[in-house]
């Protein structure tokens, strides 16, 4: 799995797209297929600061445990600091290693949730993952899909949007192959598969978030390919920065959210 360090403050500058982006479709699926009586305990896979929760304790019935894993100990605090705004709901910091994730680190769960997760997995690790939770419902959020579109479009955007897919490939990693690997994997559990769009749309509303999200963007696909890293693509990114600051520029980065029904 990824090793890349995720900021408190990247994480809180992203959840407001976040929870616009995710399925509210897959979430009342999921919601009508899961007990309406009892206690639901609910492993949030990668949770970070909790944001998943925030997002979907609200809609679902009744009492919920939430049991977040992460081995970032300083986004757990936040978890449990800023719990879901719902009836009702306790929430458990867990620190693990999800690309050692067994059955044992899940027993009991009634559902297991995971957000921007998936794409940072090996082929290897996503099995692993899979394997442990077998038989529960999952709702599987936010992985990356490998298309972005901006607006104004320029030339450069389909140079660097495919480095970038390779940045995310990198050691092995699925980036936007995740999804389809998911549900090769699943296909054969007699599960019923439900895949939908959850991209997120950044306009002026969204400039910081953009700004940052473009920074980076950039910054890996010239990592990727150096002959990238030149005085057009500075001149590039910079222009574009400079849209976002205002207000000028529309993306949309697309995702993918994966629904496991047993």
């Amino acid at each position: 799995m990824s090793a890349v360090a995720v900021s408190p403050e990247w994480l809180d500058l992203r959840e407001p797209a976040d929870a616009a982006a995710r399925s509210g479709e897959l979430a009342e699926r999921l919601a009508r297929h899961i007990p309406a009586s009892g206690r639901l305990v609910i492993h949030d896979l990668g949770g970070g600061s909790g944001a998943m929760g925030r997002w979907l304790a609200p809609r679902l019935p009744g009492p919920q445990h939430w049991v977040v894993h992460d081995r970032d100990a300083d986004l757990l605090e936040l978890a449990v600091a800023v719990p879901p705004r719902a009836a009702s709901v306790t929430v458990e910091a867990r620190r693990c290693d999800i690309a050692r994730l067994t059955a044992r680190d899940v027993v009991g769960a009634s559902l297991i949730t995971a957000s921007a997760l998936l794409d940072l997995l090996t082929a290897a690790e996503l099995v692993r993952m899979l394997s442990a939770c077998t038989g529960r419902p999952m709702l599987l959020a936010l992985t990356v899909a490998g298309r972005v579109t901006l607006s104004p479009a320029e030339p450069l955007d389909t140079c660097i949007c495919a480095a970038f897919n390779d940045h995310q490939r990198r050691d092995r990693l699925l980036g936007p192959d995740a999804v389809a690997a998911a549900v090769d994997q699943l296909r054969g559990t007699g599960a019923e598969l439900v895949v939908r769009p959850s991209p997120w749309r950044l306009d002026a509303v969204h400039s910081d978030l953009t700004a940052e999200w473009l920074d980076g963007w950039v910054a890996s696909a010239c990592e990727q390919e150096p002959a990238l890293a030149t005085a057009e693509a500075r001149a590039y990114r910079d222009r574009r920065l400079a849209q976002a600051a205002a207000g000028e520029l529309v993306v949309t980065v697309d995702h993918a959210d994966l629904l496991v029904l047993p």
